[in-house]
């Protein structure tokens, strides 16, 4: 029967509700259904039944609403529910008939029509969602348990080299990523927690992702609130250090949601994470990680970012090509004050920053950066200062690094240089030539002139300034300072002289070394033959103008014969002859190895020829100004260094590069170095570097000028500061030296040391020693007048036998022809190997410096090569400080 029939009350007055045999309705034919016309039912089968009403769902008798009578058949409710569906035009679905079909999911619905039939029931949906729910775990599961946590993409970690002045600021950086990976401990707590406070507050808790995260940042995208990332940063660092697949795909992020999740259970550790997030973001300005980012907006390192500071390098992540601007767009930095806000209010609600310490941050103290230097390259001075660090480092560590080891990145490298003073000397320099130098009003003659300079602590030998040329940036990529190949000229005396002092001279062949002393006298008279220690005369070997009697003849500048002379007296005019015949007498071996004990190479020496002792061998300005410090310090030698310290990624791990510590030694008494010192001290008073003494101070040096003015030294020094200064001329397509004489506007056509070389020298140390305390030198010790050349006058001997030397130096060994005496230079430097001065014996107002000119020589050879100096970086610096 239909589930809706209503239970009806018997017309016989029994209960409705009654349970028990009911006879069957009669069928609408009027015979009960069940049975066959015509046929009775009784007890015993033989007579007529009584017809049993039919049910309805109203009482029979009664008249139902719709006119029919309860004689009329009635409709079952279901039945009547089907009929009033086919008023409205539709056939109404054809219930399902037949026994339930045997289905493990009833679907569509057996039982059920319309809409109901496809619509599942609460236990199929239930159902549904716990087998997706078991199936996405699974999925998820296998997922995890398959995945491996790739390697650190290495092009990530690409970092770049950066050079700092010695006060520790930044000089300069190299290679192509701006880039410098530090350790977590250099970044202060309080700002690694803003960034956490900027884009992932559940960092320490979460397992590499955060759904709530993820909620809030839609809503705040949806409400316009403050952007914050839906990753969390691990997932962050996961996407910019691992996958290295940028696009926005399904299949990225799926990856990415992996391989956080691995992370963040333990295959990485928190702070490693949290270093490697902050060493690889991007914060705009071209700074990749947090060093490069306090670099490029306060100019510091990433150790001493304040939480103000670390505040708004985080509030850069989210949009750093934005927030860059922030000095020159009154927009960005509206914006860049308000993130900046936003990130110190999650801190003070993350307790991170006490409720008072987020009050005093009010947007008046928002902490401006610096403006941003666009395009900033190794420009002016810098470009040779980092070329002389690195050379430094390549040379001093172990294991020894290697431009390929530059060229990967992450070193730190602190060096020397001091960023004043090197301003200073490259003002000094660049206002000698503006004011002395003009190319276009004398292009025969100003034309490619070069100056080189280095200035050096006494004490230490760091070398705090060099002038190396205008700038790499304009072309000019040798290092003047740091190159070999301009001769020293009369610069090389000082060292002749020491080592007669330390050393004594072989007066006469065969007897022991005489003790030697400024006071000791040498033929000071032009044109005079030389002898060797073994007495013989050296003869001219230079084919293009021998003498006729085949013997060296030195030569002065001039044809002055002022007889004896003092060593004294020769080193303040430069006089050439008496020094280049100490040298042959104290000797070859022994000049050289005092040359090499302050820090000369044996491979920039001349040849064993006179010239050598009067300065054809060629050091760069670095090393020579070295020399000159080694004096000043009591004769005490300090390597110049250029470098105090080099890291690996700013860490103090075991694998750090080593640096060797610059050695010091004494290689001369005290004695000796104070009276050098004392010998040059009268060179500024009253030699050939008169035009220094407007310094006001203490001051020794020493000019210096070779033959045909192809260079000009002045080397100069105080107690604090040793400076040398050389310039010279070379034409950048023929590297060859070319004769100074004419250039500059001297009036007088010669080139000397003790003109515009020491007008930049002046220039510069009046700057540099600015308010430092006016040092003396030690006093010299008392000497005694020591031995003399042999024919020098004796103490008892006339005036006129002392005006009698002639130009020919009379022999007490074995007699020799009167040599004639040529009184002009002919032969170049290039066929030379001996020397004259430019200055006449006792013109105490001469401004020149010792010219190295040739006459008939030896035939060594002081030509500066191109091999030497080329016009390249990498050939003019074959030796760290050019020998």
């Amino acid at each position: 029967m239909s589930e809706h029939r209503r239970k009806q009350s018997n017309p016989d007055g029994a209960p409705s509700g009654r349970r028990g045999p009911q006879p069957p309705p009669p069928a609408r034919g009027g015979q009960p259904q069940g049975q066959p016309q015509g046929r009775t039912q009784s007890g015993n089968g033989s007579g007529p039944a009584p017809t049993a009403p039919r049910r309805t769902a109203r009482p029979q008798g009664q008249t139902a609403r719709n006119g029919m009578t309860g004689q009329q058949p009635r409709l079952t409710r279901a039945e009547m529910r089907k009929a009033a569906q086919g008023k409205g035009g539709r056939k109404a679905a054809a219930a399902p008939t037949g026994p339930r079909p045997k289905r493990f999911i009833d679907y569509p619905r057996w039982g059920k029509t319309g809409v109901m039939h496809w619509v599942p029931s609460f236990k199929q949906l239930l159902s549904g969602a716990l087998l997706f729910f078991a199936v996405s775990v699974g999925v998820v599961g296998y997922a995890y348990a398959n995945t491996t946590v790739p390697p650190i993409n290495p092009t990530t970690q690409q970092q770049n080299n950066i050079f700092y002045w010695a006060d520790g600021s930044v000089m300069a950086t190299t290679g192509t990523v701006n880039r410098q990976n530090v350790s977590l401990q250099d970044v202060p707590v309080k700002v690694q927690d803003d960034f956490m406070a900027a884009e992932d507050e559940t960092f320490m808790t979460n397992s590499g992702i955060d759904a709530t995260s993820i909620l809030r940042a839609v809503k705040n995208m949806v409400t316009g609130g403050q952007i914050q990332s839906g990753s969390t940063i691990t997932q962050q660092w996961v996407k910019t250090s691992i996958l290295s697949n940028s696009q926005q795909t399904v299949s990225r992020k799926f990856s990415e949601i992996m391989i956080s999740i691995k992370i963040g259970n333990g295959h990485y550790t928190k702070s490693e994470v949290l270093e490697g997030y902050l060493n690889s973001n991007y914060y705009g300005r071209g700074a990749n990680g947090i060093e490069a980012a306090a670099e490029a907006y306060y100019g510091i390192h990433a150790s001493q970012l304040n939480v103000s500071q670390g505040a708004f390098i985080a509030a850069t992540v989210n949009q750093p090509s934005y927030y860059q601007d922030v000095t020159s767009d009154p927009k960005v930095k509206a914006a860049a004050v308000q993130r900046w806000s936003y990130v110190l209010d999650r801190m003070a609600k993350n307790g991170w920053i006490t409720a008072a310490e987020r009050a005093t941050y009010t947007p008046a103290q928002f902490p401006t950066p610096k403006a941003w230097a666009q395009n900033a390259t190794l420009t002016g001075q810098v470009g040779y200062l980092v070329q002389t660090a690195q050379n430094y480092v390549e040379e001093h560590t172990t294991p020894k690094l290697t431009d390929a080891n530059f060229a990967s990145g992450g070193y730190r490298v602190y060096t020397t240089f001091d960023k004043k003073k090197v301003q200073e000397m490259s003002a000094a320099v660049d206002k000698m030539t503006k004011d002395h130098i003009d190319p276009k009003k004398r292009p025969k003659y100003d034309t490619d002139v070069q100056t080189g300079s280095a200035a050096v602590d006494p004490a230490t030998g760091a070398v705090v300034a060099l002038y190396g040329g205008p700038g790499m940036d304009k072309g000019h990529f040798v290092n003047n300072a740091n190159s070999s190949g301009v001769p020293v000229g009369s610069t090389f005396k000082p060292i002749v002289m020491a080592t007669a002092l330390e050393k004594g001279a072989m007066l006469t062949p065969g007897t022991t070394y005489s003790a030697i002393t400024p006071d000791s006298k040498f033929n000071g008279d032009n044109g005079i033959t030389i002898r060797n220690q073994q007495g013989t005369l050296i003869t001219d070997t230079d084919p293009k103008d021998k003498s006729p009697d085949g013997l060296l003849h030195q030569q002065n500048d001039n044809t002055d014969m002022p007889g004896y002379v003092t060593l004294r007296t020769a080193m303040d005019n430069s006089i050439n002859t008496p020094f280049v015949q100490l040298g042959e007498y104290v000797g070859y071996s022994n000049v050289t190895s005092m040359a090499s004990s302050l820090g000369l190479s044996s491979s920039i020496f001349a040849p064993d020829t006179p010239g050598f002792y009067i300065g054809t061998s060629t050091p760069s300005a670095i090393r020579m100004a070295n020399v000159y410090a080694t004096f000043a310090d009591g004769g005490v030698y300090h390597d110049p260094y250029s470098v105090t310290k080099v890291t690996m990624n700013g860490a103090a791990t075991a694998d750090q590069p080593v640096m060797s510590k610059p050695k010091s030694a004494s290689v001369m008494s005290a004695d000796t170095a104070n009276t050098i010192n004392s010998m040059l001290q009268e060179v500024v008073q009253k030699g050939t570097a008169t035009s220094v003494k407007a310094l006001g101070r203490p001051v020794a040096g020493k000019t210096g000028t070779t033959d045909e003015f192809k260079s000009a030294w002045f080397i100069g020094y105080t107690p604090q500061l040793a400076t040398a200064v050389t310039m010279f001329r070379e034409n950048p397509k023929n590297p060859t030296l070319e004769s100074m004489e004419g250039t500059g506007d001297s009036g007088t056509g010669k080139f000397f040391g003790g003109a515009l070389p020491a007008t930049a020298w002046l220039n510069f140390m009046e700057a540099a020693l600015n308010g430092t305390p006016t040092v003396d030198f030690p006093a010299a010790p008392k000497l005694g007048k020591g031995a003399n050349e042999s024919g020098a006058p004796s103490p008892s001997a006339s005036a006129s036998a002392s005006a009698s030397a002639s130009a020919s130096q009379p022999s007490a060994l074995s007699p020799s022809p009167t040599p004639r005496v040529s009184l002009s230079p002919t032969a170049s430097l290039s066929a030379s190997a001996t020397a004259t001065d430019t200055c006449g014996a006792f013109d105490f107002g001469c401004t020149g410096g010792g010219s190295t000119s040739a006459s008939a020589s030896a035939s060594a050879s002081a030509t500066r090569t191109k091999a030497s100096h080329s016009a390249s970086a990498s050939s003019s610096n074959s030796s760290i400080f050019g020998g």
